[in-house]
């Protein structure tokens, strides 16, 4: 691509500060860190050394020539930008540049726009795009990530549009403009292709962008997991000290590469040879366990990036978790592994762990791990870590990977979940969650997930909140929210560890249920009993009678009547066994029938074996490690865990079968006009628009209020009604006599001018205030309010609900997070407890929910479109069945929250 030329007489350019803000670390294509940001004048020497070391052919690519070297001229041209019409972000590992990527701003006309600050008046609206990477850097997506940044910068700065001049066999750059996802419009002349898009995001360049966020993510997880070799640096002989129990670990797990100890004070320990560093270990090492205090990281560190170690776990504490200056530590230290291309886990982490026959890592504190399974587990305690090994392993739960990222500096349970996403051995998900780091991408991630692999969370800190060493780890979200992340984003949420491990039995060896039909089969009728009030409980339905085969019932008359209600005509959804042993008699012969019997049901076959817990090997199906495999039947030790697992995974079945619904852009939407209007408004602190300024930007969107006046004495109330027509109502303007449940500041049905001039005086008398609202009648109905609420995570969610005292004393009210679907909304508004009411509760009409679904995603668009909106409420709507009529809205704005989810890739 060519350079854009600039004049000779270039003007001084006008001061812009350093756009701080556009600085990114992010992930490459091949699982590496490359850190983002703006050129400056101080980068002359680095972009000199950067442009000898390409090859002639590429210097030729970019430049249409050969350009052996930058003239004095080009280079000062090159690092003297002004962040605005000329923007050039340097993509850097360590100190060194390995690519550029660049815009020139040109006018109208097509010339190149000169510096701000020329005098010239010609707006700047296009630029013209050039990028180039170093050739030891090529195929690493690096052009695709200096575009989208790029584009984002230009947006930022009003632009619309980029052009770019590309060699026809400039393959690989052509084909990072094909396929970003814009609309791109090519022309060809001359060996050249001239090529033009608009920058705005749309469906497809954001499809492409998630898409290469999540293989780039989850390559750099797949490194950490598939580590070749292995170093611990803080390895001891000392049985007290972490970097003892760690080494241990490793080498009784019999991980299949090399393990390096690393110890400045040994020849060996535990009988390998030992390395006074890492820089002199004479092989690659691709993974470092460190297990030195944190005083010492900076030294660590040093030796690390000098051996180009490709990812750390810090087992150590004393950073984040300690407070005060290990914050500072914590920050460097990622900074570091970042700048030179390596991830890391933790600080303060128990470890990760591969148990794969074919990897067989255990760089944890762990003693002892669970055998290979298809299950993934991402911890964020420590402390808890242990405990919760132990507890799949006692109960025969198969792990894939393990994850314990403590304070999750870098790592998070999101790089988890784009990992697992694809990664053939992981049939199903667990999370035990203290904080977010991202929470928006979490929803995104996991509801993409959630598709295909079930995941099941434990929230910690629902009532309290995280411990204060936490608080700066991530973001601590309202209860509300959590619970509207985890609905819309099909995560399985439980209270409890006991509760996350019947619920990960189940999916992990029995397929999903199909509907709620449940048959219970069992020896004990009181037991059975049990059973059936838990299944009614989960709103679960009984597949007709319960069988009682009697306390003194043989192994094989029990395997019949299992494989009976099986093997029927009308097959249930799902079977419970259940068996209490009598006296004198063993459950073992029972077990191993049960589990004949249900081999290849086809349907979830539980147990409530009163004397087992998990996967016994009696009802265990062993595969040829002699772990359980898929057909184990797991066990209860109650018929409440039973039935609360069977329901919690019945439902995620059929959330899994709903359409996902599509993020649709409502008819009639002008964004270019409300945006503009918020502009007007001024960047200041958040203030309540007027109702004028309301409804202008509301009518933006399509979102229509019932035409109103706000008038002063009963003589302009009478004129008013005649101009809104009757007939009307009148409301007083104070908020707390508007919204109450009894509705003593409205007057309703006012059909002539004497009884507007008496509801005046009578609503005057009430409030001491002349001032009311005239308001035309809408068609009566139930009255609702849907609401955007601001959260200091999410930026924002969408909240619905029932008007009325009895609602906001129960707090009845649902949330979904933004961006809503079609799906979404039509859920959200059939959330509440009281929803029923809109459906034809008790023989009454139902009200018309499509122009309620059609309201929130109006609303939900607009939050999304327009992020000056901290919030919104329509209250009260009317919805019947002739429509939804919003006869009041109060919207406020302010400063652009932050939205760690939005724009260009780039980590936490």
């Amino acid at each position: 691509m060519t350079a854009t030329s600039m004049p000779d007489d270039q003007p001084q350019q006008r001061t812009h500060p350093y756009p701080r803000h556009w600085e990114a670390d992010v992930v490459a294509s091949d699982g590496g860190i490359v850190h983002l940001r703006p050129i400056s004048p101080d980068d002359a020497d680095m972009l000199l050394a950067f442009h000898g070391k390409l090859s002639d052919r590429t210097r030729y690519l970019r430049y249409f020539g050969p350009y052996p070297r930058i003239s004095p001229r080009d280079l000062e041209r090159f690092t003297v930008v002004d962040h605005r019409s000329r923007v050039a972000f340097l993509a850097m590992l360590g100190d060194e540049i390995i690519a550029v990527g660049r815009y020139e701003g040109l006018t109208p006309d097509g010339g190149a726009a000169v510096q701000e600050g020329a005098g010239t008046d010609k707006p700047v609206t296009s630029a013209e795009v050039a990028f180039v990477v170093r050739d030891d850097h090529q195929a690493r997506g690096l052009g695709s990530i200096l575009l989208e940044h790029l584009a984002a910068a230009a947006r930022e700065n009003g632009l619309s549009r980029f052009e770019a001049e590309v060699l026809v066999e400039n393959h690989a750059m052509v084909r990072v403009f094909r396929e970003a996802g814009y609309q791109v419009k090519r022309a060809f002349a001359e060996g050249v292709l001239h090529l033009e898009f608009d920058v705005d995001p749309t469906e497809k360049s954001i499809a492409v962008r998630d898409s290469r966020e999540q293989a780039a993510e989850a390559r750099s997880v797949a490194n950490l997991l598939h580590p070749a070799s292995v170093a611990v640096i803080g390895a001891s002989a000392d049985a007290t000290k972490l970097g003892h129990a760690v080494l241990t670990n490793l080498l009784l797990a019999g991980f299949t590469g090399p393990v390096y100890p690393v110890n400045p004070d040994a020849r060996s320990v535990r009988g390998v040879r030992a390395y006074p560093s890492v820089i002199d270990i004479p092989d690659e090492v691709d993974l470092a366990v460190v297990a030195v205090p944190a005083a010492n990281i900076d030294e660590v560190m040093d030796s690390c990036l000098a051996k180009g170690v490709k990812a750390l776990v810090v087992i150590s504490s004393g950073f984040a978790d300690a407070g005060g200056g290990g914050k500072v530590a914590e920050r460097r230290l990622v900074a570091e592994a970042r700048a030179h291309g390596m991830r890391v886990v933790g600080p303060n982490a128990l470890g990760v762990a591969n148990p794969a026959a074919a990897v067989r890592l255990n760089a944890t504190l762990a003693p002892a791990l669970p055998g290979p399974g298809r299950t993934g587990f991402f911890c964020q305690s420590g402390a808890l870590g242990t405990a919760i090994l132990a507890n799949a392993r006692s109960r025969g739960l198969g792990l894939s990977s393990f994850v314990s990222a403590g304070n999750r500096a870098d790592v998070s349970g999101n790089d988890l979940m784009q990992y697992w996403q694809t990664d053939p051995g992981t049939d199903q998900v667990l999370l035990y969650l203290e904080t977010f780091g991202n929470p928006r991408k979490f929803a995104r991630v996991a509801r993409r997930l959630a598709r295909t692999k079930p995941i099941v969370a434990v929230k910690s800190g629902r009532h309290t909140g995280p411990l204060p060493s936490l608080a700066s780890v991530g973001a601590q979200i309202d209860e509300s929210s959590v619970q509207a992340l985890f609905e819309q984003s099909g995560v399985i949420r439980v209270q409890t560890l006991p509760q996350l491990f019947d619920t990960a039995l189940l999916l992990a060896y029995q397929p999903l249920p199909s509907g709620r039909r449940v048959a219970v089969v069992g020896n004990s009728t009181a037991v059975n009993l049990l059973v059936t009030d838990g299944l009614l409980d989960e709103g679960l339905e009984l597949a007709g009678d319960t069988v009682d085969v009697g306390t003194q019932a043989p192994p094989e008359a029990f395997a019949e009547a299992v494989r009976s209600r099986l093997e029927g005509a009308d097959q249930p959804d799902a079977l419970i066994a259940v068996f209490v042993p009598p006296v004198a008699v063993e459950g073992t012969a029972h077990a191993n029938a049960l589990r004949d019997a249900a081999d290849g049901a086809g349907i979830p076959v539980l147990a409530v074996f009163l004397a087992a817990e998990g996967i016994p090997a009696e009802l265990s199906v062993r595969q040829a490690d002699g772990t359980p495999g898929r057909g184990s039947v797991p066990s209860y030790a109650s018929p409440e865990r039973a039935t609360a697992a069977l329901g919690r995974v019945t439902r995620y079945a059929e959330w899994r079968d709903t359409p996902v619904g599509e993020f649709v852009v409502p008819d009639g939407i002008d964004t270019e006009r409300a945006r503009r209007l918020v502009a007007s408004f001024g960047p200041d602190a958040a203030h309540e628009l007027t109702d004028p300024e309301a409804v202008e930007l509301l009518a933006c969107y399509g979102l229509d209020v019932v035409t109103f006046r706000q008038v002063t004495g009963a003589d302009a109330a009478v004129v008013a009604a005649e101009e809104v027509g009757y007939p009307v109502v009148i409301k007083t303007t104070g908020e707390q006599w508007r919204h109450r449940g009894d509705f003593v500041g409205v007057r309703l049905d006012l059909v002539s001018p004497d009884a507007v001039r008496g509801a005046h005086a009578e609503l005057s008398r009430l409030t001491g205030s002349d001032e009311v609202y005239v308001q035309r009648m809408a068609p009566k109905g139930s009255s609702c309010k849907i609401e955007v609420v601001e959260d200091p995570s999410f930026g924002s969610l969408i909240a619905f609900g029932l008007s009325g005292m009895a609602t906001e004393l129960l707090g009845d009210r649902a949330y979904r997070v933004l961006p809503v679907s079609t799906e979404d909304a039509k859920r959200l508004i059939r959330a509440p407890r009281a929803a029923p009411l809109l459906t034809g509760y008790r023989g009454t009409e139902p009200v018309d929910t499509d122009a309620l679904e059609d309201l929130v995603l109006r609303i939900g668009r607009l939050t999304e479109d327009i992020p000056q909106i901290r919030s919104l409420a329509l209250n009260p709507v009317l919805a019947s069945p002739d429509g939804a009529f919003v006869t009041g809205a109060r919207v406020t704005v302010g400063p652009v929250p932050d939205r760690r989810d939005t724009g260009p890739r780039r980590l936490r």
